[in-house]
């Protein structure tokens, strides 16, 4: 099977032949170096470590797994926190395949032939199960050199079976997995290298933070009443409150979900006149969710309650399954008695049932806006339950 190329600048990419060699990070040539590296930091100090990539185009957060690979986490620590990495760029992408840096050479713009040559030689394979799943983190071999790994690395865009087995995987991207989909779509010429330098400004070594509550997890029911949701669409603002006593699992959900921007964006993409309009729907968003949005978007125990679906009450779509609610809400627009204690009502609308009528009213091809009807931003305030 073809690999991407060999050591950029010394050989042309080589067309791939299939959809798996287009994957592969490229292998790279250097000179021997001094080796192979073996860490002085004690186990404890390799535990729970985190680098903060700083890049032109946004900050990637890699978690770095000292018991699958303690000698590659102990070279990166040392290579970050000697300021190795700043400078550097990301020299060679696969769109939305994968993203390859960290060679000492590319801090200097007038060689980048040679990007791709430098900094490997130090270490030692270290096999382990990890895979090379999306968000994986691996260091980069000279062909056929299994012990050829060094300062170079390259991030996994998706998951990539094929490199299993033949590469070290020593992390994990775990905040920015979107900005590296942006870096591998970054014009490339022939060979595969970036035509813009993008430039790891700074790497940090940190501790991994501790884990944090989801947003609103901890919120009291009577706090939950206070808040209030504008949303913001091209007809107009819908201001909605909340029923945290009937509902309070759905109340968090959409709380959360609109704080971290997951609504924006969205559309109101299904209209059922004397019925409902329906939003919410992330397939209507243009834009991907990024990581830390990925991680809120699940589904919602059912909470089904005594509140009527009548015109104005904001309710939670959902499956066949009960428990299958996640982003999509729909508000009625005329009394929906059928849907009474089937779906989860968890609001009202308090300002806006103009905006909703207009929605209503639109034109439609079948239950589909024919002008689409986006939900720009949706604002949380909060003020006396």
């Amino acid at each position: 099977m073809a690999l991407l190329g060999v050591g950029l600048g010394l050989l042309a990419l080589a067309p791939p032949v299939d959809a798996q060699a287009r994957k592969r990070p490229a292998p790279a040539s250097a000179a021997p170096a001094a080796g192979p590296y073996t860490t002085a930091r004690p186990p404890a100090a390799l535990q729970n470590k985190q680098v903060v990539l700083e890049t032109t185009l946004g900050t990637i957060v890699m978690q770095l797994d000292a018991a699958a690979a303690p000698n590659h986490v102990g070279f990166m620590l040392d290579q970050a926190e000697a300021g190795a990495y700043d400078g550097t760029v990301f020299h060679r992408a696969v769109a939305m395949g994968i993203i390859q840096g960290g060679d000492p050479i590319s801090k200097d713009p007038a060689k980048s032939d040679l990007y791709g040559t430098g900094g490997l030689n130090r270490l030692k394979r270290e096999a382990n199960d990890r895979k090379h799943v999306r968000g994986a983190v691996a260091a980069v071999l000279q062909p056929n050199k299994p012990d050829s790994a060094g300062a170079q690395f390259f991030i996994c865009l998706t998951d990539q079976p094929g490199l299993d087995g033949q590469f070290t995987v020593f992390g994990e991207v775990v905040e920015g997995l979107e900005v590296a989909e942006q870096i591998s779509q970054t014009p490339l010429d022939a060979t595969g290298r970036l035509t813009t330098r993008v430039v790891i400004t700074k790497a940090t070594v940190r501790d991994t933070p501790p884990p944090s509550a989801a947003p609103f997890a901890e919120t009291t029911v009577e706090e939950l009443a206070a808040w209030r949701a504008t949303i913001s669409t091209t007809l107009g603002d819908i201001v909605i409150g909340f029923a945290p006593d009937a509902a309070p699992g759905h109340v968090r959900n959409f709380l959360r979900l609109a704080q971290l921007g997951v609504y924006d964006g969205t559309a109101f993409h299904r209209v059922v006149p004397r019925f409902a309009v329906q939003a919410g729907d992330l397939s209507s968003r243009p834009a991907p969710l990024t990581q830390v949005q990925r991680k809120v978007v699940g589904s919602v125990k059912g909470e089904f309650n005594p509140l009527k679906h009548e015109a104005g009450i904001v309710s939670m779509a959902r499956g066949d399954d009960p428990d299958s609610a996640s982003t999509s809400f729909f508000i009625c627009t005329a009394p929906a008695p059928s849907l009474d204690g089937k779906y989860t009502a968890f609001g009202r609308v308090l300002q806006g049932m103009d905006v909703v009528s207009a929605i209503e009213q639109s034109a439609l091809d079948g239950e589909a806006p024919r002008t689409r009807i986006g939900i720009t931003k949706v604002t949380l305030t909060k003020g006396a339950p």
